[in-house]
């Protein structure tokens, strides 16, 4: 991987989220018009940022999410119904050009190539020759859920997504 700050697909076995909640450390999470309105009707205000004309979620005292919370040793996120494309689509990043030279980061779904990147601060990635199942299940739907084929994340949620206020 050398000194590349992004794994490209190639190089990723395996992906699935084990709520370590790096996703929403320190990384601002700007919202779509639509998702501000829901989070805002939701939730109200005080749990939005305003910066350079964009919105985002609010992080608390310690940079994480506001909607992020610890349960029995993971970190859940309670926005599961409303969550933002850029929370559904972390760790993977999308481009339409390689970041890297001849990176092997190209995939070619429905005619057209994109070039997929994973972010290395999640710890659910597994470096390696991609499975069957990365290549042929999860990298599709994070595409089609990047392109706004589909909302409804099957494979490319944590399976630890419920959470009760204490």
């Amino acid at each position: 991987m050398g000194d590349r700050s992004l794994i490209p697909w190639s190089e990723v076995n395996s992906w699935a989220c084990n709520a370590c909640g790096n996703c929403c450390l320190g990384y601002r999470v700007p919202l779509k018009p639509d998702e501000y309105a829901r989070v805002a009707k939701m939730y109200g205000h005080n749990v939005i940022d305003f910066g350079l004309g964009k919105v985002y979620l609010k992080h608390n005292q310690i940079n994480r999410c506001v909607f992020q919370h610890p349960s029995q040793g993971r970190w859940i996120c309670s926005l599961q119904g409303i969550k933002p494309l850029a929370c559904k689509l972390f760790p993977f990043r999308i481009h339409s050009k390689q970041v890297y030279p001849n990176d092997g980061s190209i995939f070619r779904y429905q005619g057209r190539n994109y070039h997929v990147y994973l972010d290395p601060a999640c710890e659910g990635i597994a470096v390696g020759k991609p499975s069957d199942r990365f290549a042929q299940q999860l990298i599709p739907e994070m595409l089609q859920i990047g392109m706004g084929m589909r909302y409804k994340q099957r494979l490319t949620t944590s399976k630890y997504i419920s959470w009760t206020p204490p």
